[in-house]
């Protein structure tokens, strides 16, 4: 079942594909309802600029969306978005999004895996981890798009 048919399938609103000329293309977010850490990030994300629309969805669809697309669990955050063809998953800073979408690369999208402490949206004081944003291509191998030191 691809992202299209889950959506229609789990009642989802589907978005029309590509913005408007000189729109801002919107963000698509998938997350349970219960994640704070998604909700901080969506908030990081539209600060720079980027429209979301988010839907709470079970944790076992979201699971199902992941795998649907390609995210396997090693790859794998609290919440999957689109955006432009693209996937996003978990705690990706805007910066890079933002890059991904100037640059396009031939890829599936972003991923920042699991849920690093002062990664967007992970913020704990003072503290911060370094950790990796990678570039998820087509074959499901990943490189290191961005690095960001703590």
């Amino acid at each position: 079942m691809n992202r299209r048919h889950f959506l229609l399938a789990a009642g989802g609103a589907m978005l029309l594909p590509g913005p408007g000329i000189g729109a801002t293309p919107g963000m698509e977010v998938f997350k349970t309802p219960t994640c704070g850490c998604c909700t901080a990030w969506i908030t990081h994300v539209e600060r720079a600029g980027i429209p979301v629309t988010a839907q709470d969805i079970p944790q076992q669809a979201l699971w199902q969306v992941k795998q649907d697309v390609g995210i396997t669990p090693e790859l794998s955050s609290c919440h999957t978005a689109f955006i432009e063809g693209y996937v996003i998953e978990g705690h990706v800073p805007a910066q890079d999004i933002q890059r991904l979408l100037t640059e396009r690369p031939d890829a599936l999208g972003l991923t920042v895996p699991d849920m690093p402490v002062g990664s967007p949206g992970m913020e704990m004081g003072d503290r911060r981890d370094a950790f990796d944003t990678l570039l998820v291509l087509r074959d499901g191998n990943t490189k290191v798009f961005a690095r960001h030191n703590g």
